[in-house]
């Protein structure tokens, strides 16, 4: 049997003296717990090589460490806890640790009028760093939305205000149940406003005293600053409560990103937040996209 000691080529000193500000792993597929689910999550981990000597950082310590998350409810604690792993097994190398877990999160949804539910899936990703002893944990999810645009709402009244004219001419003895019966013909709604599904890509920073990770409180809060969520289970009572809400909230997207600044202002336990919403348009070939942030 080889009695020989496994070589260590990481730990050989390199003849290039550079320091590098990130060497890991990415797409390490990672089992996690999480208010309660079950999650399948792609991780990406690793620290910083500060020095420039080394020829490289040990990998197999941070894949290995990882396995300290499969087994206890993910928390910014238990973050904390790892990366501070990461960097005594690299003690004399780094100085900074970095953990990213990206998954879908699913919550299950009510319809808006019938007694149906269905599941919904919102992508997540966990950004968690330590850089000389000071921790940070960054949030980020995705949310799917309908935008109806106002400038459309505004022309297809007008169209269907002309269709009237031009049907009742300037008749003023029209009965109400004729006003009616047009008013629910192709004819007397003539023109519709378009809308396109949208996306909300909102990042927060959790404050220091942060214990746990509120998403679905920050998704609640976020879907109803937007009004027009997309639906899992939909019957045609539902259907027709959707269209009453896209037409209740027409937004352009610099609507719908004040709305969610306004939102993410009133959260608490947040230290900062960026936000982008982007309106997949369906009148023009090209999508509308706003910014808004705060201590970003």
């Amino acid at each position: 049997m080889n009695s020989l000691t496994l070589p260590d080529i990481a730990a050989q000193a390199t003849a290039q003296s550079t320091a590098l500000d990130w060497v890991g792993m990415c797409g390490i597929a990672l089992p996690l717990q999480l208010n309660g689910q079950r999650l399948h999550a792609v991780a990406d981990a690793g620290v910083s090589l500060d020095d420039p000597q080394a020829r490289g950082i040990h990998m197999s310590r941070l894949y290995l460490a990882l396995e300290h998350l499969e087994a206890t409810e993910l928390t910014p604690a238990s973050l904390r806890a790892l990366l501070q792993v990461f960097l005594d097994s690299h003690a004399g190398l780094s100085q900074a640790a970095h953990v990213t877990l990206r998954f879908d999160h699913l919550l299950k949804r009510p319809a808006l009028i019938s007694p149906h539910a269905g599941w919904k899936h919102y992508p997540t990703e966990i950004h968690a760093r330590m850089i000389h002893g000071v921790f940070h944990v960054e949030l980020f999810v995705e949310i799917a939305y309908s935008s109806t645009c106002p400038c459309s709402a505004a022309l297809a009244r007008q169209l269907i205000q002309e269709r009237f004219i031009a049907r009742f001419g300037t008749t003023t003895n029209l009965q109400h149940g004729q006003i009616v019966e047009w008013l629910g013909t192709s004819e007397g709604i003539v023109a519709t406003p378009h809308s396109q599904r949208s996306l909300a890509r909102v990042k927060v920073r959790l404050a220091d005293e942060a214990r746990t990770f509120p998403l679905p409180g920050l998704i609640d809060r976020l879907e109803k600053a937007l009004g027009t969520a997309v639906q899992t289970a939909v019957k045609r009572a539902d259907e027709q409560a959707f269209a009453l809400a896209n037409g209740q909230n027409p937004m352009f997207c610099e609507d719908a990103a004040r709305r969610l600044h306004s939102a993410l202002s009133g959260t608490g336990g947040l230290q900062g937040f960026h936000l982008r919403v982007e309106h997949a348009e369906s009148l023009h070939a090209h999508d509308a996209v706003a910014e808004s942030q705060w201590r970003w």
